[in-house]
């Protein structure tokens, strides 16, 4: 911590600090040698010393994240340490010993002084001395003294939070329009087999009545009726029970079948035989009903069978097909939880399961995605919305890593008092370089056009900010690793904003 120091954002409520300060004298000739008032003539170094206070402080916290931001610190003498809370612990940011650093309500002449907190935690680990200012002194000293320095700090300031809001904005445009088309492909396909198989059941019920007449029309006997429905009864459940053949064992037993069908004398066997093979019919059953029906009318069953089954495969084919939009429709619900509270106990595993289904076009067939879910972990106080947004953001960045080919790994357990998913990818990892910067804002090693560099920082903040939870990483050449670890139960204080820490995870 030096003259650029200060707390790491801003945000919600916290603890009373724990350290009080003893009155000392202020000095002007001390003020004028430090680096942030050397260049202050004796009126103002005056007019700091009249509004402004010295106090020593024995070891303690001089205020905690999310207080009310109400004082600006320089240090004179001792050491400030600041840091930042995550998860349930408190990590350093930095330390500094050094005279003139400054810390607290740095930020006052930019925002209002009587709604800002305290962005970070900040104590003295020894006996310090301090030079105080009230924030509203400080924001009006600065506008006084410095105007045309508050506008260009004011402007930098500002101008980088809408950037990121507009460019944050533009980024969740863009995911959505890739969310839409991928989720329109995915109802697309059920969509036009189900149309497919509609069309073609209607041709066989026609089929069927026109089957009917005939055998109405038959030599058939009452008996024989009776006997060719039961058959087609028992016909309907087997369709029901088909297990799948793998493609040698189909084309052997539609042979077999053909064969049969060729050799009780009934027409272009082979053009029926799938159709019984795919339903898990086979020559025993053909040989059972040609030794209930009798000889001249065997032809005529088994025609009015074949419809029979054809009928029952449409309809468990327009039942897959519409199950599967109804799932996709569910995933899609569940995954903008446009029927959800904002803030619920949510169960992780229904969220990363919608997540998966919406982007499972974009992972593609040369993904391999590997689910080791922990299914009796309890649910947990989130806003599912926005953890949704974080695995898509995580699972698009592993995607992208591994170049359209690979392994992604999801796995789900318990980390002591903390709910971990892991996102693990077999791309060729985040170089040591990086690493450090990958949630910074607006950072990205994707092309230009192709990334905004605000997927990984959105994540983070809604992640430690908004959950009180953490997200690190860990990196090797082909094994790259995100944790996200969320707290079971709700924390006491509300959602913390500020810049990310350091996110690399230590062993």
């Amino acid at each position: 911590m030096s003259g650029q120091a200060g707390p790491a954002g801003a945000g919600g409520g916290g603890a009373a600090a724990d350290a009080a300060g003893v009155p000392m004298p202020c000095e002007v000739e001390e003020l004028s040698t430090l680096f942030l008032f050397e260049k202050l003539n004796d009126e103002q170094l005056a007019r700091l010393c009249a509004e402004g206070r010295v106090e020593r402080f024995e070891p303690g916290y001089l205020y905690r994240e999310g207080e009310p931001a109400t004082c600006f610190y320089v240090l004179l003498e001792g050491t400030l340490v600041l840091s930042r809370r995550v998860g349930a612990d408190d990590l350093e940011v930095t330390r500094s010993s050094d005279r003139g650093a400054y810390a607290g309500a740095f930020q006052a002449y930019a925002t209002d002084p009587t709604r800002a907190h305290y962005q970070g935690s900040c104590r003295v680990p020894e006996q310090s001395r301090l030079f105080i200012l009230p924030a509203e002194t400080f924001a009006a000293v600065m506008r006084d003294w410095f105007p045309m320095a508050v506008h260009l700090l004011e402007g930098l300031f500002f101008g980088h939070q809408n950037t990121q809001q507009v460019v944050g904005q533009r980024e969740r445009l863009l995911a959505l329009g890739s969310l839409s088309a991928g989720l329109t492909h995915e109802l697309n396909n059920p969509a036009a087999a189900a149309v497919r198989a509609t069309s073609a059941l209607r041709e066989r019920v026609a089929g069927m009545r026109h089957k009917l007449k005939a055998i109405a029309s038959g030599p058939f006997r009452r008996e024989e009726l009776e006997t060719l429905v039961e058959i087609q009864e028992r016909t309907a459940e087997q369709v029901a029970k088909a297990t799948p053949l793998s493609p040698i064992e189909a084309s052997d037993r539609e042979d077999a079948v053909a064969d049969w069908l060729d050799d009780h004398g009934i027409a272009e066997g082979w053009n029926i035989a799938p159709t019984f093979v795919q339903a898990g019919l086979d020559t025993d059953w053909l040989d059972n009903v040609a030794a209930t029906v009798d000889a001249q009318i065997l032809e005529g069953a088994i025609r009015w069978l074949n419809y029979t089954v054809e009928t029952e495969l449409l309809m468990t084919e327009i039942e897959d097909s519409t199950t599967r939009i109804s799932q996709l429709v569910h995933a899609a619900k569940q995954y903008s939880q446009l029927d959800r509270a904002p803030s619920q106990d949510a169960d992780v595993h229904e969220l990363l399961d919608s997540t998966l289904t919406m982007l499972a076009r974009k992972i593609g067939p040369d993904i391999r995605v590997d689910k080791q879910y922990d299914r009796t972990l309890p649910r947990v106080p989130a806003y599912p919305g926005e953890l949704n947004q974080v695995w898509t953001n995580l699972i698009d960045n592993a995607v992208s890593a591994m170049d359209g080919a690979g392994t992604l790994t999801v796995r789900t357990s318990l980390d002591r008092d903390q709910l971990l998913v892991e996102f693990h990818d077999t791309g060729p990892g985040i170089g040591a370089d990086i690493r450090e910067r990958i949630f910074d804002p607006f950072f990205t090693t994707k092309p230009v056009g192709e990334g905004t560099g605000l997927g990984l920082s959105i994540s983070w903040r809604i992640i430690v900010n908004k959950h009180h939870g953490s997200l690190n990483v860990v990196s090797a050449p082909g094994d790259t690793t995100f944790l996200v670890r969320l707290p079971l139960t709700a924390p006491d204080t509300g959602p913390r904003t500020g810049d990310a820490p350091t996110p690399e995870e230590t062993p």
